[in-house]
Protein backbone atom coordinates (compact mmCIF):
# COMPACT_ATOMS: atom_id res chain seq x y z
CA UNK A 1 0.00 0.00 0.00
CA UNK A 2 1.11 3.52 -0.33
CA UNK A 3 1.03 4.45 2.55
CA UNK A 4 3.69 1.96 3.84
CA UNK A 5 5.33 5.36 2.15
CA UNK A 6 4.69 7.16 5.85
CA UNK A 7 5.79 4.47 7.72
CA UNK A 8 9.51 5.05 6.94
CA UNK A 9 9.13 8.67 7.43
CA UNK A 10 10.77 9.83 10.76
CA UNK A 11 9.21 13.13 11.59
CA UNK A 12 7.07 14.27 13.68
CA UNK A 13 4.75 15.51 11.09
CA UNK A 14 4.68 12.27 9.21
CA UNK A 15 1.00 11.55 10.44
CA UNK A 16 0.06 14.64 9.57
CA UNK A 17 -1.51 15.75 5.80
CA UNK A 18 -2.98 18.78 4.00
CA UNK A 19 -6.25 18.79 2.48
CA UNK A 20 -6.69 21.04 -0.54
CA UNK A 21 -11.09 21.63 -0.03
CA UNK A 22 -10.61 25.03 1.57
CA UNK A 23 -8.05 26.51 -0.79
CA UNK A 24 -8.92 24.21 -4.44
CA UNK A 25 -11.99 26.63 -5.16
CA UNK A 26 -13.22 30.14 -3.89
CA UNK A 27 -16.27 28.80 -1.35
CA UNK A 28 -15.95 26.55 1.27
CA UNK A 29 -17.96 26.11 4.60
CA UNK A 30 -14.71 27.15 6.99
CA UNK A 31 -15.17 29.21 9.85
CA UNK A 32 -12.99 32.24 8.87
CA UNK A 33 -12.49 31.65 5.44
CA UNK A 34 -13.65 35.04 4.21
CA UNK A 35 -10.98 36.68 5.89
CA UNK A 36 -8.62 33.78 5.46
CA UNK A 37 -8.35 34.31 1.40
CA UNK A 38 -9.49 37.61 0.95
CA UNK A 39 -10.90 39.46 -1.99
CA UNK A 40 -8.57 37.88 -4.63
CA UNK A 41 -10.36 34.21 -5.65
CA UNK A 42 -9.10 34.20 -9.15
CA UNK A 43 -8.18 30.23 -10.24
CA UNK A 44 -4.54 32.06 -10.31
CA UNK A 45 -4.62 33.27 -6.88
CA UNK A 46 -5.66 29.75 -5.29
CA UNK A 47 -3.35 28.13 -7.55
CA UNK A 48 0.05 30.27 -6.00
CA UNK A 49 -1.89 30.04 -2.67
CA UNK A 50 -2.18 26.33 -2.92
CA UNK A 51 1.45 25.65 -3.98
CA UNK A 52 2.97 28.13 -1.10
CA UNK A 53 1.23 25.63 1.06
CA UNK A 54 2.08 22.90 -0.61
CA UNK A 55 5.83 23.89 -0.50
CA UNK A 56 5.64 24.79 3.28
CA UNK A 57 4.15 21.44 4.48
CA UNK A 58 6.10 19.17 2.59
CA UNK A 59 9.62 20.88 3.84
CA UNK A 60 8.46 19.97 6.76
CA UNK A 61 7.75 16.62 6.90
CA UNK A 62 4.04 16.18 5.40
CA UNK A 63 3.94 13.19 2.71
CA UNK A 64 0.05 12.81 2.15
CA UNK A 65 -2.25 15.01 0.01
CA UNK A 66 -5.19 15.01 -0.06
CA UNK A 67 -7.87 16.64 -2.66
CA UNK A 68 -11.12 15.78 -4.45
CA UNK A 69 -13.07 16.05 -7.82
CA UNK A 70 -15.61 18.34 -6.15
CA UNK A 71 -12.80 20.61 -4.66
CA UNK A 72 -12.65 22.61 -7.41
CA UNK A 73 -9.55 22.78 -8.89
CA UNK A 74 -7.93 21.78 -6.47
CA UNK A 75 -6.47 17.99 -8.40
CA UNK A 76 -5.32 20.54 -11.13
CA UNK A 77 -3.19 22.76 -8.83
CA UNK A 78 -1.74 19.52 -7.05
CA UNK A 79 -0.83 17.98 -10.69
CA UNK A 80 0.97 21.30 -11.37
CA UNK A 81 2.58 21.02 -8.12
CA UNK A 82 4.16 17.42 -8.92
CA UNK A 83 4.95 18.10 -12.09
CA UNK A 84 7.52 21.08 -11.58
CA UNK A 85 9.13 19.12 -8.76
CA UNK A 86 9.72 16.06 -10.45
CA UNK A 87 12.56 14.71 -7.95
CA UNK A 88 10.07 14.36 -5.20
CA UNK A 89 8.56 11.11 -5.27
CA UNK A 90 7.86 10.18 -1.36
CA UNK A 91 4.19 11.92 -1.54
CA UNK A 92 1.34 10.12 -1.51
CA UNK A 93 -1.51 11.40 -3.31
CA UNK A 94 -5.25 10.83 -2.59
CA UNK A 95 -8.40 11.75 -4.29
CA UNK A 96 -12.13 11.35 -3.88
CA UNK A 97 -15.26 10.80 -6.97
CA UNK A 98 -18.33 10.69 -5.86
CA UNK A 99 -19.15 14.48 -6.30
CA UNK A 100 -19.19 17.19 -8.87
CA UNK A 101 -18.23 20.52 -8.68
CA UNK A 102 -21.38 22.69 -9.68
CA UNK A 103 -20.26 26.25 -8.41
CA UNK A 104 -18.60 27.49 -11.20
CA UNK A 105 -16.05 29.30 -9.55
CA UNK A 106 -18.48 31.19 -7.74
CA UNK A 107 -19.01 31.86 -3.80
CA UNK A 108 -23.19 32.05 -3.98
CA UNK A 109 -24.17 29.32 -6.20
CA UNK A 110 -27.38 27.35 -5.46
CA UNK A 111 -25.50 24.37 -4.98
CA UNK A 112 -21.95 24.17 -5.01
CA UNK A 113 -21.70 20.00 -5.71
CA UNK A 114 -23.69 17.37 -7.04
CA UNK A 115 -23.70 13.59 -5.34
CA UNK A 116 -23.61 10.56 -7.42
CA UNK A 117 -22.07 7.24 -6.58
CA UNK A 118 -22.84 5.17 -9.80
CA UNK A 119 -21.08 3.50 -11.84
CA UNK A 120 -20.84 6.00 -14.95
CA UNK A 121 -20.11 9.02 -12.47
CA UNK A 122 -16.65 6.50 -11.52
CA UNK A 123 -16.02 6.13 -15.13
CA UNK A 124 -16.38 9.48 -15.61
CA UNK A 125 -14.66 10.80 -12.96
CA UNK A 126 -12.02 8.40 -12.91
CA UNK A 127 -11.21 9.71 -16.09
CA UNK A 128 -11.00 13.25 -15.00
CA UNK A 129 -8.61 11.97 -12.09
CA UNK A 130 -6.31 10.59 -14.63
CA UNK A 131 -5.77 12.96 -16.83
CA UNK A 132 -4.32 15.17 -14.09
CA UNK A 133 -2.56 13.18 -12.12
CA UNK A 134 -2.39 9.75 -13.86
CA UNK A 135 0.66 7.16 -12.08
CA UNK A 136 0.99 10.14 -9.75
CA UNK A 137 -2.46 8.96 -8.19
CA UNK A 138 -2.03 6.09 -5.14
CA UNK A 139 -5.24 6.55 -3.81
CA UNK A 140 -8.70 6.85 -4.84
CA UNK A 141 -11.90 7.06 -2.45
CA UNK A 142 -15.55 7.26 -2.73
CA UNK A 143 -16.78 10.30 -1.48
CA UNK A 144 -19.29 10.60 1.86
CA UNK A 145 -20.31 7.13 1.59
CA UNK A 146 -23.94 7.12 3.85
CA UNK A 147 -25.59 4.03 4.98
CA UNK A 148 -27.85 4.50 1.89
CA UNK A 149 -25.51 5.16 -0.44
CA UNK A 150 -25.60 2.27 -3.52
CA UNK A 151 -22.22 2.27 -3.74
CA UNK A 152 -22.29 -0.25 -0.39
CA UNK A 153 -24.09 -2.53 -2.73
CA UNK A 154 -23.25 -1.67 -6.60
CA UNK A 155 -21.77 -5.18 -7.47
CA UNK A 156 -20.69 -4.07 -11.06
CA UNK A 157 -19.07 -1.08 -9.41
CA UNK A 158 -17.42 -3.12 -6.89
CA UNK A 159 -15.85 -5.16 -9.73
CA UNK A 160 -14.55 -2.00 -11.27
CA UNK A 161 -13.21 -0.59 -8.70
CA UNK A 162 -11.36 -4.25 -7.60
CA UNK A 163 -10.15 -4.27 -11.20
CA UNK A 164 -8.52 -0.64 -10.43
CA UNK A 165 -7.22 -2.00 -6.89
CA UNK A 166 -5.94 -4.95 -9.42
CA UNK A 167 -4.20 -2.11 -10.98
CA UNK A 168 -2.11 -1.04 -7.67
CA UNK A 169 -4.61 1.71 -7.01
CA UNK A 170 -5.62 2.11 -3.86
CA UNK A 171 -9.41 1.93 -3.22
CA UNK A 172 -11.02 3.42 -0.21
CA UNK A 173 -14.38 6.13 0.84
CA UNK A 174 -14.94 8.18 3.14
CA UNK A 175 -17.78 9.01 5.32
CA UNK A 176 -19.89 11.46 6.26
CA UNK A 177 -23.04 12.39 8.58
CA UNK A 178 -24.19 11.05 12.00
CA UNK A 179 -24.54 7.44 10.78
CA UNK A 180 -20.80 7.91 10.12
CA UNK A 181 -20.18 4.49 12.09
CA UNK A 182 -23.26 2.30 10.52
CA UNK A 183 -21.30 3.56 6.67
CA UNK A 184 -18.06 2.13 8.09
CA UNK A 185 -19.49 -1.03 9.73
CA UNK A 186 -21.58 -1.61 5.92
CA UNK A 187 -18.02 -1.01 3.46
CA UNK A 188 -16.17 -3.48 6.12
CA UNK A 189 -18.26 -6.01 4.90
CA UNK A 190 -17.88 -5.03 0.97
CA UNK A 191 -15.91 -8.08 -0.80
CA UNK A 192 -15.27 -8.76 -4.46
CA UNK A 193 -14.44 -12.62 -4.42
CA UNK A 194 -14.20 -12.94 -0.73
CA UNK A 195 -11.46 -10.56 -0.41
CA UNK A 196 -11.89 -7.03 1.25
CA UNK A 197 -12.64 -4.29 -1.44
CA UNK A 198 -11.70 -1.10 0.21
CA UNK A 199 -8.16 -0.45 2.29
CA UNK A 200 -8.50 2.87 3.82
CA UNK A 201 -10.93 4.89 5.36
CA UNK A 202 -11.68 8.60 5.53
CA UNK A 203 -13.89 10.30 8.41
CA UNK A 204 -14.80 13.30 10.64
CA UNK A 205 -13.53 12.78 14.05
CA UNK A 206 -12.85 16.19 16.27
CA UNK A 207 -13.00 17.12 20.04
CA UNK A 208 -16.57 18.00 19.37
CA UNK A 209 -18.01 14.55 17.23
CA UNK A 210 -16.43 11.46 17.98
CA UNK A 211 -19.07 9.13 17.38
CA UNK A 212 -16.70 7.26 14.50
CA UNK A 213 -14.68 6.41 16.88
CA UNK A 214 -15.19 2.88 17.70
CA UNK A 215 -15.84 2.12 14.12
CA UNK A 216 -12.70 3.45 13.22
CA UNK A 217 -10.92 1.35 15.58
CA UNK A 218 -12.29 -1.76 14.07
CA UNK A 219 -11.71 -0.50 10.40
CA UNK A 220 -7.68 -0.02 11.82
CA UNK A 221 -8.08 -3.93 13.35
CA UNK A 222 -9.19 -4.99 9.87
CA UNK A 223 -5.90 -3.81 8.15
CA UNK A 224 -6.99 -0.34 7.21
CA UNK A 225 -5.50 2.82 7.14
CA UNK A 226 -7.95 5.48 8.83
CA UNK A 227 -7.40 8.73 7.47
CA UNK A 228 -9.42 11.69 10.03
CA UNK A 229 -10.69 14.89 8.29
CA UNK A 230 -12.34 17.71 9.61
CA UNK A 231 -10.52 17.74 13.07
CA UNK A 232 -10.45 21.56 12.98
CA UNK A 233 -14.64 21.43 13.00
CA UNK A 234 -14.76 23.46 9.75
CA UNK A 235 -13.08 25.83 12.41
CA UNK A 236 -15.14 25.72 14.97
CA UNK A 237 -12.71 24.67 17.02
CA UNK A 238 -10.18 27.23 16.21
CA UNK A 239 -9.42 30.57 17.69
CA UNK A 240 -11.57 32.78 17.88
CA UNK A 241 -14.54 29.95 17.39
CA UNK A 242 -13.43 27.57 19.85
CA UNK A 243 -14.71 27.14 22.82
CA UNK A 244 -13.99 28.38 26.52
CA UNK A 245 -12.30 25.02 27.63
CA UNK A 246 -10.41 24.46 24.48
CA UNK A 247 -8.71 28.35 24.87
CA UNK A 248 -7.72 27.41 28.38
CA UNK A 249 -6.15 24.32 27.73
CA UNK A 250 -4.21 25.72 24.78
CA UNK A 251 -3.31 28.45 27.09
CA UNK A 252 -1.87 26.21 29.39
CA UNK A 253 0.67 24.18 26.41
CA UNK A 254 1.14 27.69 25.20
CA UNK A 255 0.32 26.86 21.69
CA UNK A 256 -2.83 27.20 19.84
CA UNK A 257 -6.06 25.85 19.92
CA UNK A 258 -5.98 24.41 16.73
CA UNK A 259 -3.03 22.73 18.14
CA UNK A 260 -4.14 21.10 20.77
CA UNK A 261 -7.56 19.98 18.68
CA UNK A 262 -4.82 18.13 16.41
CA UNK A 263 -3.23 16.77 19.11
CA UNK A 264 -6.51 14.96 20.77
CA UNK A 265 -6.54 13.06 17.06
CA UNK A 266 -3.04 12.09 17.00
CA UNK A 267 -3.47 10.00 20.27
CA UNK A 268 -5.72 8.10 18.73
CA UNK A 269 -3.86 4.58 18.56
CA UNK A 270 -6.22 3.79 14.98
CA UNK A 271 -5.43 7.34 13.09
CA UNK A 272 -3.02 6.96 10.22
CA UNK A 273 -3.30 10.03 8.87
CA UNK A 274 -4.83 13.33 10.28
CA UNK A 275 -5.73 16.41 7.65
CA UNK A 276 -4.75 20.25 8.16
CA UNK A 277 -7.21 22.06 5.76
CA UNK A 278 -5.16 24.82 6.38
CA UNK A 279 -5.86 27.91 4.24
CA UNK A 280 -2.66 29.98 5.03
CA UNK A 281 1.15 29.60 5.94
CA UNK A 282 0.38 31.14 9.50
CA UNK A 283 -2.59 28.24 9.83
CA UNK A 284 -0.24 25.25 8.94
CA UNK A 285 2.74 26.17 11.03
CA UNK A 286 0.43 26.23 13.58
CA UNK A 287 -1.53 23.05 12.85
CA UNK A 288 2.05 21.42 12.42
CA UNK A 289 2.62 21.81 16.31
CA UNK A 290 -0.26 19.03 17.04
CA UNK A 291 2.95 16.81 16.80
CA UNK A 292 4.25 18.21 19.79
CA UNK A 293 1.93 18.85 22.20
CA UNK A 294 1.57 17.09 25.27
CA UNK A 295 -1.50 16.84 27.39
CA UNK A 296 -2.09 15.15 31.20
CA UNK A 297 -4.51 13.64 32.06
CA UNK A 298 -6.80 16.19 33.90
CA UNK A 299 -6.43 17.75 30.23
CA UNK A 300 -7.88 15.30 28.55
CA UNK A 301 -10.66 14.95 31.08
CA UNK A 302 -11.79 18.19 30.75
CA UNK A 303 -11.57 18.35 26.90
CA UNK A 304 -13.60 15.35 27.10
CA UNK A 305 -16.21 17.56 27.83
CA UNK A 306 -16.55 19.37 24.76
CA UNK A 307 -18.41 16.10 22.89
CA UNK A 308 -21.32 17.21 21.10
CA UNK A 309 -24.81 15.01 20.59
CA UNK A 310 -23.45 13.82 16.99
CA UNK A 311 -27.33 14.79 15.60
CA UNK A 312 -26.72 18.56 16.80
CA UNK A 313 -23.30 18.42 15.74
CA UNK A 314 -24.04 17.33 12.03
CA UNK A 315 -27.19 19.32 12.03
CA UNK A 316 -25.00 22.63 12.73
CA UNK A 317 -22.40 21.31 10.23
CA UNK A 318 -25.48 21.57 7.58
CA UNK A 319 -26.15 25.17 8.72
CA UNK A 320 -22.51 26.61 7.72
CA UNK A 321 -22.72 29.36 5.61
CA UNK A 322 -20.17 28.89 2.21
CA UNK A 323 -18.17 31.47 2.42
Amino acid sequence: MPFARLATATTPTSHIGLGLAAVGRPGYINLGRDQDLGENRSAEALRERTHELLDAAYAQGVRYFDVARSYGRSEEFLAGWLAARPDIGDVVVGSKWGYTYTADWSTDAERHEVKDHGLATYERQRAETDELLGDRLDLYQIHSVTPDSPALTDKELHARLAEAAAGGLTVGFSTSGPAQADAIRAALEVRVEGEPLFRTVQSTYNALETSAGPALAEAHDAGLTVIVKEGMANGRLAAPHAPDMLKAVAGETGLGCDAVALALILRQPWAGVILSGAATLNQLASNLHAAVVDLDVDQLTRLATLVEDRHAYWERRGQLPWH
